[in-house]
């Protein structure tokens, strides 16, 4: 992410503030352990921060994938061809436009998508070649 752009969620003046205390230089007075220990302080709750929002993008993630599941079998049961190439056209566009707005690298969510659309393609592919189960 470029510095110099507002993070997702206003969360720019929590990070800077962050970075400073982090980074303010330490000397050699008395509150310099007090000071350290300030810094792993806020580290720490940085990483639990990270670590809630890895917990949001993986149950996001797998919550995707279950509907895509859902998806493959819609198609299988209507007789739908499984590749979609405009649908695919049309989520890369999206993950563009919201890198754009985002001030993240477009480059970044292409190769995050493709990750994902290939894994999208194999479980369908999984999915389409399983007969519909009788109603």
């Amino acid at each position: 992410m470029n510095s110099e752009q507002p993070r997702p969620g206003g969360r720019q003046e929590a990070h800077a503030a962050a970075n400073d205390a982090i980074s303010a230089p330490q000397s050699g007075s008395t509150g310099s352990a007090s000071s350290s220990e300030e810094a792993q302080q806020t580290l720490q709750s940085l990483r639990d921060e990270l670590d809630g929002l890895d917990r949001t993008l993986l149950e996001t993630l797998r919550q995707r994938l279950d509907c895509c599941c859902r998806i493959g079998r819609h198609k299988r049961d209507h007789a739908i061809p499984m590749m979609q190439p405009h649908r695919i056209g049309v989520v890369q566009e999206r993950a563009a436009a919201f890198a754009a707005e985002h001030g993240m690298s477009p480059i970044f969510l292409r190769a995050l998508y493709e990750l994902i659309i290939t894994e999208t393609c194999r479980l369908e592919d999984e999915i389409i070649g399983v007969p519909a189960k009788p109603a």
